[in-house]
C-alpha cells in the first residue's frame, strides 16, 4: 500500500471525525443513555471509507470537503446504524466491533437498536437541514437524498442483510452470494462515492462512469471482507475469524474459494480503475482507494 493513499486517508478521516463530533448531539435528558450509545458506536474506531469516497467522488469532477461533509457524515451515520444492528443476537451476534464490546454488549439490546434507530434517522434529518450549506442546490440534494435512502433501504443494504440471514447454512448459490454482496456492502458504497460526484455538480457520463467505479469498488470491498475473515488477524481486526464459516454465510470463499475470490476481486478493482479513464489526476484518490480496499488488513 503506497504511503500516499495512507497519508490521504488520514488527512480525509480527521476532516470527518471533526465533523461527526461536530454534528452529533451529547447526552442530555432522558435520552442521554441513547445518545451516549450512538456516540460509543459512532467513534469507536472505523475507516470511515463512505465519507472518504464520497468527498473522493467530489474532488474526482472538482469539488472539495466541503461542500459533501453533511452528505459523507450522514453516510456514516448510516454505516454506524447497520454495524449496531448486524451485531445484535438476532443477526450476527457479535461479541466484539473493531476491538471494543459491541453496542449490545455495553447498553443492553433495547437501547441498541434504538441507537442505531436513532443514527439512522438523525442521518437524514442530517442531510436535509445542512446539505445545501456547501452550495448544492435543493433539486440536486434531493436526487442525492433518493439515491442514498435506495442504496440504504429494501432496494439495497436492508434487504442484502435480509437475504444473507435467510440463506445462511443454506447450499453455497453463486446467483444469491451476487446479490447479497451487491446489495448488503455494494449498494450503499457506490452511493458514497456517487453522491459526492453529483453534489459536485458532474455530468451524466461523469456520473455513470463513477456509479460503475462504486459498484465494482463495493464487491470487491465485501470480497476482501470475506477473505479477511478466513485469513485475517483478529488482533488487527479487532473482531473474531471464522465466524462466517461457523454460522454458515454465504460467502465469495464458500461459493468459489479462496484462490478465485482473490482473483475476482483484482479484477474488480482493474474494473473500477478502467471505469475512470476520463478523469484527469484528480480521481488518483478513488484509483488508489481501490486498490487499498483489497490491500488493507482490516
Amino acid at each position: 500500500m503506497s504511503k500516499g493513499i495512507e497519508i490521504y486517508l488520514d488527512k480525509k478521516r480527521t476532516i470527518v471525525d471533526k465533523a461527526l463530533e461536530k454534528f452529533m448531539p451529547q447526552p442530555s435528558g432522558l435520552a442521554s443513555e441513547m445518545i451516549t450509545s450512538m456516540n460509543y458506536s459512532l467513534f469507536a474506531g472505523g475507516k470511515r471509507l463512505r465519507p472518504i469516497l464520497c468527498i473522493a467522488g467530489a474532488e474526482a469532477v472538482g469539488g472539495c470537503a466541503d461542500n459533501v461533509l453533511p452528505v459523507a457524515c450522514a453516510l456514516e451515520l448510516i454505516h454506524t446504524y447497520s454495524l449496531i444492528h448486524d451485531d445484535l443476537p438476532a443477526m450476527d451476534n457479535d461479541d466484539f466491533r473493531r476491538g471494543k464490546p459491541t453496542n449490545h454488549k455495553v447498553f443492553g439490546e433495547a437501547v441498541a437498536i434504538l441507537a442505531g434507530d436513532g443514527l439512522l434517522t438523525l442521518a437524514f434529518n442530517l442531510m436535509a437541514r445542512h446539505g445545501t450549506e456547501g452550495g448544492s442546490r435543493e433539486g440536486v440534494l434531493m436526487r442525492v437524498i433518493d439515491l442514498i435512502s435506495h442504496a440504504a433501504g429494501y432496494k439495497g443494504m436492508v434487504g442484502g442483510q435480509t437475504a444473507d440471514i435467510a440463506y445462511e447454512g443454506k447450499e453455497p448459490d453463486p446467483a444469491v452470494v451476487h446479490y447479497i454482496h451487491r446489495h448488503k456492502t455494494g449498494a450503499l458504497i457506490a452511493a458514497s462515492v456517487t453522491s459526492g460526484a453529483i453534489l459536485a455538480g458532474c455530468n451524466e457520463e461523469q456520473e455513470r462512469s463513477i456509479n460503475r467505479y462504486g459498484q465494482q469498488v463495493g464487491l470487491a470491498f465485501q470480497i476482501a471482507d470475506d477473505v479477511l475473515n478466513i485469513e485475517g488477524d483478529s488482533s488487527v481486526m479487532g473482531k473474531d475469524i471464522g465466524s462466517d464459516k461457523a454460522r454458515g454465510k454465504m460467502t465469495y470463499p464458500s461459493v468459489f474459494g479462496i484462490t478465485d475470490s482473490k482473483r475476482a476481486q483484482e479484477e474488480l478493482v482493474d474494473s473500477a480503475i478502467d471505469s475512470l479513464t476520463g478523469f484527469d489526476k484528480k480521481a488518483d484518490p478513488l484509483r488508489n482507494i481501490a486498490r487499498y480496499i483489497i490491500e488493507r488488513k482490516a
